[in-house]
């Protein structure tokens, strides 16, 4: 059931998002000459796949995860997407293809091995990470590994389809900063 939802929902907001698809990423030319992000993530069982978001970092930034970046790394444009959670339109491309779900775990990366271990322990990655999720609109992000793996184990073994809805309603209203940077 749940992804029948991701998939309608994906090809409607890429179809009915295309413009502002479209004009962030014009903009995202001026502002980084380079306007998408792809990264490589942890995915369900453990499997790689290429994440894919508009760029809020400058391009010459390492690749750690937010709590370790720099602020001074986010672009003007960047800061106003990441407010505004625009910047992880891009990934309703993954959730069609079956990479992630609109609710989930954020998929971690492959550097985070505290986070790795501890999701790995309590059955994370039985599920398609996602776009938002208990620990998003709960502010804890990855700067605290064992809490976010026991959120998402709660929020896996809890999840229906009422609590699907409600993250993305908690997430598109504007609850949970996202990820931290310092």
């Amino acid at each position: 059931m749940i992804r029948l939802f991701d998939i309608s929902f994906s090809i409607l907001g890429l179809v009915f998002g295309f413009p502002i698809f479209l004009i962030i990423y014009v903009v995202g030319l001026f502002d980084t000459g380079s306007p998408l992000f792809r990264q490589e993530r942890v995915g369900r069982h453990q499997k790689p796949f290429t994440l894919v978001k508009f760029r809020t970092m400058k391009v010459d930034t390492a690749s750690v995860a937010s709590h370790l970046a720099s602020t001074s790394s986010i672009t003007r444009l960047g800061g106003f997407l990441r407010k505004t959670k625009l910047d992880e339109l891009p990934q309703l491309w993954n959730v069609l293809k079956g990479e992630m779900s609109l609710v989930g775990p954020r998929p971690g990366l492959f550097n985070q091995d505290e986070l790795t271990r501890e999701r790995s322990a309590r059955g994370v990655f039985d599920v398609r990470p996602g776009i938002t999720g208990l620990a998003q609109v709960s502010n804890i992000d990855m700067s605290t590994p064992a809490l976010l793996a026991e959120t998402d184990q709660k929020m896996i073994q809890s999840l229906t389809v009422a609590d699907y809805f409600k993250y993305i309603l908690m997430t598109v209203v504007g609850r949970g900063a996202g990820d931290r940077v310092k």
